[in-house]
């Protein structure tokens, strides 16, 4: 069983560094690297900006949510998720895509320094550092989840397999750059669709039938309700009031400020497109976070029903499944090696997107352009391959703790990039009167505020009205700085606001 699931997934890995491969020959220079020459299309946009945005949590921490009863919270975050999907492919992608391509923007610390004429880069270095800060984070929570996948499956060491793993997607990430990443991404949303539809139609019959299931989750309280969460230590219902409903549901709000997935927006081929995209993009999330929701319910009639024991880690809650499945003979062990290949799916497709995103930061934005280094085009390839590998080793280096959540370390980076870039973003393409130092005051705002209110305002004030979510206050606040800020400096200069109009109007 294990042979045959370590084989299945050998060959998707090694598929994985092919595809790199084959991209690196088209990398000319470090445009092509970080941005594709602006060559994707509509599929790939859609699904590679999807897949990099799903990461691990939607295989391991979405179902893990709803197996310990916190069905309300996983509900929420998703719906929450979904619109701000719909929402972004609507008003930012055509509109940012324009713009990039106008001033000649190929990263968005650099959309943002040419967006405002901010000549000394000053833009661009706040929003580098703060792609590093919270990818960091971010991309070691990948690693952690191919780290406890290899541990679960075959008894490996969880840093070991952890770093192997690491090793595997920066080697196709430096190889192929920004279209590997994509090809790759679109192949890998295709896994993780296929691994959840098989683990909940299994996980199903396993459990009794969906009647039995439904069964199962009804005779606990408060464990499927909208408005309260399970609390096992009880056996009752804690309730989930509308702030917090509200505040679960600002995940939405992050996806203004993804810089992995504005930069797919930023390289679609066609931007007439565009719709075509949104419409793949928005179905794709819908049923996969619906999906992923429904597996974690799934996953407790099989407990109640004895099919898999009661998990210390519910995260784990798809590979135990996986292993089940195998246990019934060769055939099952490959469909099992292609549901856990899903798992390494989901997490390379995140982590690929935001280790260029995070060494571009640290090459393109800082080294060149603030430091004003001058490199030849062969150089600045070379550089850009280095600042993956340093960044892979930092984010090793986080991942070490096999502990942590990966729901949680998720949700931290996520408030982290919405509040800081989210309505920098927004006001960016939709304020004419918005200028450089208000686009700092709201960056800078919303990066500490998250900082600040997860780690000082939710523990002095845990249990009440203000233990909410970080990115919704860090959100809001960062949007009045803006506001204020940019009303209390000077106005933008003609020529900034003469080519926003130009943008504005443009229809191409």
């Amino acid at each position: 069983m294990n042979s045959v699931i370590l084989i299945m997934i050998v060959v998707y890995l090694t598929a994985m560094v092919i595809i790199g491969a084959v991209f690196s020959k088209r990398n000319q220079n470090a445009d092509d690297f970080y941005l594709g020459g602006r060559k994707l299309g509509p599929l790939v946009t859609a699904m590679s900006a999807e897949a990099s945005d799903m990461s691990s949590w939607l295989l391991m921490g979405l179902p893990g949510l709803a197996l310990i009863g916190s069905f309300a919270e996983a509900s929420w975050t998703a719906i929450g998720l979904a619109v701000g999907t719909y929402l972004n492919w609507l008003i930012v992608a055509k509109r940012i895509r324009r713009y990039s391509s106008r001033i000649d923007a190929v990263t968005i610390p650099d959309y943002f320094s040419k967006r405002y004429g901010d000549h000394k880069n000053i833009l661009s270095l706040i929003a580098a550092l703060v792609i590093i800060v919270f990818f960091v984070p971010y991309t070691a929570s990948g690693f952690s989840a191919c780290g406890k996948l290899f541990n679960s499956l075959f008894g490996i060491d969880y840093k070991v397999a952890m770093i192997a793993s690491a090793v595997v997607i920066v080697l196709y990430t430096t190889l192929g750059g920004f279209l590997a990443a994509s090809t790759t991404d679109l192949i890998q949303s295709i896994v993780m669709t296929i691994a959840l539809a098989v683990v909940l139609i299994y996980g199903i019959n396993a459990a009794g039938g969906w009647e039995q299931v439904v069964t199962n989750v009804k005779a606990l309280p408060g464990f499927v309700d909208f408005g309260a969460i399970y609390n096992a230590k009880t056996n009752s219902k804690d309730p989930y009031n509308a702030l917090t409903i509200l505040s679960t549901m600002a995940w939405g709000l992050g996806y203004f400020g993804m810089p992995h997935i504005l930069l797919r927006f930023m390289a679609i081929e066609d931007p007439k497109k565009l719709k075509t995209s949104r419409r793949i993009a928005s179905v794709w999330v819908v049923i996969s976070m619906g999906l992923a929701i429904v597996i974690g319910l799934v996953g407790f009639g099989m407990v109640k029903a004895g099919a898999i024991a009661d998990l210390a880690d519910s995260e784990r809650i798809i590979i135990e499944i996986a292993k089940l499945i195998a246990s019934h003979g060769v055939l099952t062990s490959m469909v099992a090696g292609l549901i856990l290949a899903g798992i390494l799916a989901a997490t390379m497709s995140t982590s690929d997107s935001q280790l260029l995103a995070a060494s571009s930061s640290a090459s393109q934005n800082i080294m060149q352009e603030f430091f004003h280094v001058k490199l030849s085009q062969k150089h600045s390839m070379i550089l850009a391959r280095v600042s993956v590998v340093i960044i892979s080793a930092i984010a090793v280096l986080v991942a070490l703790d096999q502990n942590s959540s990966i729901f949680r370390v998720v949700s931290f980076a996520w408030a982290g990039f919405g509040a800081a870039f989210g309505p920098v973003v927004l006001f960016s393409l939709f304020w004419r009167r918005s200028n450089k130092w208000g686009a700092l005051a709201g960056m800078l705002t919303g990066g500490i505020m998250v900082f600040v209110w997860k780690f000082v305002v939710r523990n002095a004030f845990a249990g009440t009205i203000l233990d909410i979510y970080e990115l919704l206050p860090a959100f809001i606040l960062a949007c009045v700085a803006i506001v204020v800020i940019s009303l209390l400096t000077k106005a933008p200069e003609k020529e900034i606001t003469d080519l926003y109009d130009e943008v504005k109007q443009s229809k191409a």
